[in-house]
């Protein structure tokens, strides 16, 4: 008997290795031959072939041209039963490059992980974006999408793909991000150099437009008089990182803020904070809050689609809209002065997404999409929970 093949893409490598290996496990248990393309060299686990082709973030780049010739002619040759690309240029370059296979039999997913165009968007990302999702899910058998607004717009602007679907992210490690004691806290205080009455924000984010890293500082300028003992932790590299060091010196809270770099060890770092801020103006539904979360870390966060999905007012954090930096002040300040407040907060985050977005959870809703397809139950009606 023929051994089943999948392939996976993405634009780089370490988008798997970050959020997709249990998936990758699953399918190798099943027996099947795992495939991965992207570009980058490092070496994945559960996978049976690696290609690094030249996918490019930039919809224009001149390499992306040859990253889809290597993709048709890897797609062609191997005559895939299941292909599930993601990020955006490797689910467009994978789609296009696999409709001959499509025609053979071979079932193709994308998942979305917020579609560039969304309420509030700019007209130019409707312009271009739109069309090329709305053209290319005629060649998807499986749309996926992680949020609810996507997985309406996808809905009400009738996406062409044979099935549209919603899972709850790529969930979230529930073992290795979790709280920690009070006595550990301390210590682990003491071993990154805080002291136990400094009250840490954090936030992970690569420092770009979207991230907004410039809207915490401005908080931040508003929060230090009233609570001097407050430290912002800012994860992350990027074009505007020089940008947010100058305004951080201008505003006068540059030693208020600890500027961490790129960082491997955030599992260490989150438990020990006290808050999780979020300042992007776009996202699909982001990991870096249901960390915190899991860390029972309350979160402020401004208000996005992904956002929305997992911070509760009250509940869970705390929403901010339209850039208000009073507003955002005075929730951090809230959080500072209400000790009873943050706790409960941030154990009812912990018990959301151990609840609903844990690893295991995600890997379920993805498995019950692939074994609907593999017993061909795909014009069943059958749904994710």
């Amino acid at each position: 008997m023929k051994m089943k093949k999948v392939l996976f893409c993405a634009t780089v490598d370490s988008h798997f290795k970050a959020f997709h290996l249990p998936v990758l496990r699953w399918f190798k248990e099943q027996g099947w031959e795992v495939h991965v393309a992207a570009a980058g060299s490092i070496t994945l686990p559960f996978v049976d072939q690696k290609f690094s082709i030249p996918i490019q973030r930039s919809p224009f780049h001149e390499k992306n041209f040859k990253a889809y010739q290597s993709l048709k002619s890897i797609i062609n040759k191997n005559n895939y039963d299941f292909i599930h690309c993601h990020t955006p240029m490797g689910g467009v370059l994978t789609r296009i490059a696999a409709r001959n296979a499509r025609k053979m039999g071979t079932k193709v997913f994308y998942t979305v992980h917020g579609f560039h165009f969304c309420k509030g968007a700019p007209l130019t990302n409707w312009l271009i974006y739109y069309p090329i999702e709305k053209i290319l899910s005629t060649y998807t058998d499986c749309l996926i999408t992680i949020n609810s607004e996507d997985y309406q717009l996808a809905h009400n602007h009738k996406f062409s793909a044979a099935k549209i679907k919603h899972i709850h992210g790529v969930g979230v490690d529930t073992e290795r991000f979790k709280p920690i004691s009070i006595n550990k806290k301390q210590s682990k205080r003491e071993v990154y150099g805080y002291k136990k009455e400094d009250f840490l924000l954090f936030y992970a984010a690569e420092f770009n437009k979207n991230k907004n890293q410039q809207f915490l500082i401005h908080s931040l300028a508003l929060v230090k008089e009233r609570i001097p003992q407050v430290k912002l932790l800012l994860a992350g590299t990027g074009p505007l990182l020089e940008d947010c060091k100058k305004l951080a010196k201008d505003l006068g809270v540059f030693n208020f803020i600890d500027f961490l770099g790129y960082r491997k060890d955030i599992h260490e770092i989150l438990p020990m904070c006290d808050l999780a801020v979020a300042s992007s103006l776009r996202e699909g539904l982001p990991v870096n809050i249901m960390e915190a979360m899991a860390c029972e870390l309350p979160v402020i966060a401004t208000h996005n689609r992904g956002h929305i999905e997992l911070v509760q007012n009250n509940k869970t954090g705390w929403l901010i809209k339209g850039g208000d930096v009073n507003d955002a002040a005075s929730k951090i300040i809230s959080f500072a002065e209400n000790g009873s407040l943050k706790e409960r907060i941030g154990k009812t985050g912990r018990q959301i997404v151990h609840n609903k977005y844990a690893i295991n959870k995600i890997l379920e809703q993805n498995v019950s999409i692939y074994t609907a397809f593999m017993e061909g139950a795909e014009n069943r009606g059958w749904a994710v929970p």
